[in-house]
């Protein structure tokens, strides 16, 4: 089996993800606290504690940091840039094969703010590209798209195998209906375009761990950067290069 190594593991996505694909990896975790699976006790924004949860891994899938959209630069630089050089830095000392990173659609989101709320209506067809220019909207988005280009000089120079997601809504109760992101835009949506925001980016937990584990099981992509959502009536952030170069098909949807 294949030996992956979550950071982050105690979170939403890690949970999920050692729930999901637990039968398929031989998984472990970083923590910041104890856990009821193998994990390594450690802060991602000290190298020297971490090092040693990545003797023997294949592939790292970092999701610890601040996933906050308004968080501090205070914060962002420790958990989310000091914190994934750090992970790359460990995965290249180890002789990790693979990093996929957890990156964020606030790393293109005032893209969205110019078009305006019409964007998320179930007929308008613009989209969102992940080659489009950067365009974050906030220091929290500013620092995952940081990630994602040193994931693209860690692969260029060292020969790292990087995928970068830029993940869509994933929920602990798994409900689209029930879901409420009122302020997770930075600026804030208007009240009315809350819901058909979030509905349009859904992403489930069997697609979350269905694209996780595309990624796990490619290998030929170098380094890529892909959107992931679920397979929603609207679908503004653009999943071809996904789809064509990782296999990923979702399988779930948001209602309209």
């Amino acid at each position: 089996m294949k030996r992956v190594l979550i950071t982050g593991s105690n979170g939403t996505i890690g949970s999920l993800l050692r729930a999901l694909l637990g039968d398929r990896y031989e998984i472990t975790g970083i923590t910041r606290r104890p856990a009821d699976h193998p994990a390594t006790i450690g802060d991602i924004a000290d190298l020297d504690t971490i090092l040693p949860a990545f003797e023997g891994i294949d592939a790292v899938v970092h999701m610890a940091g601040d996933p906050s959209p308004s968080a501090s630069w205070e914060s962002v630089y420790r958990n989310n840039i000091l914190g994934t050089y750090n992970v790359l830095e460990a995965a290249r000392r180890a002789g990790v094969d693979s990093v996929i990173h957890a990156s964020t659609n606030h790393t293109q989101a005032m893209w969205e703010v110019e078009q305006g709320a019409d964007v998320y209506a179930p007929d308008d067809g613009r989209l969102l590209r992940p080659d489009d220019p950067f365009r974050p909207d906030s220091f929290y988005g500013w620092s995952k798209a940081s990630g994602e280009t040193l994931g693209r000089y860690y692969s260029d120079a060292f020969g790292l195998r990087v995928f970068c997601l830029r993940i869509g809504w994933v929920m602990g109760g798994d409900d689209p209906v029930a879901m409420d992101i009122t302020g997770e835009l930075v600026p804030p949506l208007p009240a009315e375009a809350v819901m058909a925001r979030g509905r349009a980016i859904y992403l489930s937990h069997r697609d979350c761990a269905e694209l996780i584990r595309c990624c796990l099981d490619n290998d030929t992509v170098r380094y890529g950067v892909y959107y992931g959502i679920s397979d929603n009536p609207r679908q503004f952030y653009d999943i071809s290069n996904a789809r064509e170069e990782l296999g990923f098909e979702p399988q779930d949807s948001a209602p309209v």
